[in-house]
């Protein structure tokens, strides 16, 4: 076994190998950039070496440097994580010829599966069932149109080297095809450095179901299972689970002897996954599914295979990369109850799940649940990488107890400062269609106006959130006293009028809106007010911090802002006729120029940031005044980008 490793990577994936590296005695070093240098990976590794700028480009991508930095310490082998560099072939080769060992599959096996079109024609050999589709070299923009005909639509446009959802596009209609495919390729380009696409038929009740596979150097190949991924938005998963339900004995058969045989073509060597595309129209059946794509690495999503299996993934990969044999065999692994992960993403689910970078000044995890993460109260979530903040995964003798633990631990988890996807989460398992297993891919996206639409804050989470705006101890014993009547207060916050009663007691009254709202025995702790209403007894979670204060209730997170008294009233700024970057990134096209005509939902402008592109449209109808930026010009949150005038009359 390796003394010590280098981990060419960040954030939760590089706290998760420490830990299991931590456990075995092997001596960890992370690497970080300027915008990590004092993150958690950094501080739990037994060494952290500075390898560049906050760019990944600059610093997690430069592969020669973090070459070097491994020779320096003495590493005799590199671990990449998932994303960055854990499916370069070109790493793995460097990685060999400075004598190091690469802590994943070899350059040939991700060779033979990274870019999908070849992926398939292996696959097809192996006797392994693949999609219809178009995966050849011919990248013409007309020619892949008549394949898209010849296919029948709706169609899917995938950049071939893609992963995680970016470069794909979903084509329902032929008069679609032609601006997909140029973004689809814009994306593959940007992410990957490659815009080659491949099209397939798209399967209009799909599920996605993967298999964990593993190989070492001695010729052995097993599975570990499979996992459904089906809960999925803009093709990113969202809630992952293990096993899949309802799958029959027959099915699981035949799907995971088709993932081992995808292996065994390569000769793989680590831990991979094997994806299939499912037909949910109905009951599984050993006919209905498809090879999608091999992922060469370590899956985001694999606790839930290792809290169904009781086995350490990570723990496999050192084994096997140090030339041991696989720790188990086939008939010694065996499916143990059920497990669910839920990804918390600074994202704003309001607004097209755009990302929310910014600092978390309380981050608290729900009881009972594994989270893995790579950040703590005080961290920033930078908007140079992924916004990915924990996973919560449960694991429970049933997927009733699963989703039950996961929907308690989604409830009690509060994530302060910025925006998150917590409420969407919380909605989400609360579902009855996906509670019942009645799910596919399409769910999310036919459920989005309720699982995305804006709650109005109850009165109890208006009056936790009053009482610390005014940092108010209900049970102070003077609290409330004076010599007529009962005293009352402001509410104290922005955009919320209305008054506390309190009775010089435990009881307090919100008075909003010729409406009265009475709780009882109303008590506050440092992160929490409780109180009962008639039978009913609440809990919220309360954080605050400067003027900001974030209320936990029932699952569904509020944000509030307490009034400054020395602060001028300020208005607030309306103006339709400016469209402002909602986020840090670059400008990849500009659609308009100035004297141009535009349409209220025109497009404007794409942003990229965090590898994912952005459409900012036109917010009325108007003429192009000015444009303050050009494509490739990098941009901050709030820069004014393009000004608009009435129309002439």
């Amino acid at each position: 076994m390796f003394t010590k490793i280098l981990i060419a990577n960040r954030g939760e994936i590089a706290c998760r190998i420490i830990k299991t590296a931590k456990r075995m005695g092997v001596a960890t070093v992370a690497v970080y950039s300027d915008a990590d240098a004092d993150a958690l990976h950094v501080a739990l590794a037994d060494e952290a070496v500075h390898i560049g700028g906050s760019a990944a480009t600059d610093s997690y991508l430069q592969s020669d440097r973090v070459i070097e930095v491994a020779l320096q310490t003495g590493a005799q082998a590199v671990h990449p994580g998932y994303g960055f560099l854990s499916e370069n072939p070109e790493f793995a080769e460097k990685l060999a010829q400075a004598g190091l060992v690469f802590i994943g599959p070899s350059a040939d096996a991700i060779r033979k599966m990274g870019l999908k079109d070849q992926a398939k024609y292996l696959m097809e050999e192996a006797g392994v069932p693949v999609v219809p589709g178009y995966h050849g070299a011919n990248q013409d923009a007309d020619f892949l149109a008549g394949e898209a005909v010849k296919i029948g639509y709706p169609v899917l446009i995938k950049a071939r080297a893609g992963g995680g959802g970016k470069g794909m596009r979903l084509v329902e209609k032929p008069a679609d095809f032609a601006t997909h495919l140029a973004s689809a390729q814009r994306e593959g380009k940007a992410s990957f450095g490659d815009a080659h696409v491949l099209i397939e038929k798209y399967i209009t009740a799909p599920r996605h179901i993967e298999v964990q596979v593993f190989g070492d150097s001695h010729g052995n190949i097993v599975h570990l299972f499979e996992r459904d991924c089906s809960l999925q938005r803009r093709h990113q998963k969202v809630i992952e689970e293990a096993p899949a339900p309802d799958m029959p004995t027959d099915v699981r058969a035949a799907m995971t002897t088709a993932a081992t045989r995808a292996a065994a073509q390569i000769n793989y060597e680590g831990a991979g996954t094997i994806e299939f595309i499912v037909d949910g129209s109905g009951p599984l059946r050993v006919d209905g599914f498809w090879f999608m794509e091999m992922n060469t690495r370590l899956q985001v999503e694999h606790p839930v295979t290792e809290a169904i299996t009781g086995q350490d993934l990570v723990e496999w990969q050192l084994r096997v990369a140090a030339n041991e044999p696989l720790p188990l065999t086939q008939d010694q692994l065996h499916i143990q109850g059920h497990a669910f992960e839920a990804r918390i993403y600074a994202e704003d689910p309001q607004n097209d799940f755009m990302p929310a970078p910014g600092t978390l000044h309380h981050v608290q995890f729900g009881a009972g649940c594994r989270a893995d993460t790579g950040v703590r109260s005080g961290d920033k979530v930078s908007p140079f990488y992924d916004p990915m903040i924990a996973k919560l995964i449960t694991h429970e003798p049933t997927r009733d107890a699963a989703l039950a633990t996961l929907q308690q631990g989604l409830n009690q988890t509060i994530c302060a400062g910025t925006q998150t996807n917590l409420t969407f989460l919380s909605r989400l398992c609360a579902d009855p269609d996906f509670a019942q297993s009645r799910f596919d891919t399409g769910l999310i996206a036919r459920k989005s106006d309720s699982l995305m639409a804006e709650n109005t804050p109850p009165a109890f989470a208006v009056i936790s959130a009053g009482l610390a705006a005014h940092d108010v101890d209900p049970q102070a014993s003077r609290l409330g006293w004076q010599l007529w009547g009962k005293a009352t207060q402001s509410l104290g916050l922005t955009d919320f009028s209305g008054c506390l009663q309190f009775d010089g007691g435990s009881n307090i009254s919100l008075s909003q809106d010729d409406e009265t709202h009475a709780f009882q025995n109303v008590t506050r702790g440092q992160t929490h007010v409780s109180a009962r209403t008639g039978s009913k007894n609440l809990t919220a979670l309360v954080v605050k911090h400067d003027r900001s204060i974030t209320v936990k209730l029932d699952g569904e997170q509020f944000t509030f802002e307490a009034i400054d008294p020395l602060a001028a009233s300020q208005a607030q700024d309306g103006n339709a006729d400016c469209v402002f970057a909602p986020m840090t990134g670059v400008v990849s096209i500009v659609h308009v120029a100035i004297g141009d005509t535009v349409k209220k939902g025109d497009p404007m402008l794409v942003l990229e940031a965090m590898k994912m592109e952005h459409a900012l449209v036109a917010p009325r109808d108007g003429v192009i005044a000015d444009v303050f930026c050009a494509a490739s010009a990098a941009v901050d949150e709030g820069s004014q980008l393009v000004v608009l005038e009435e129309l002439a009359e």
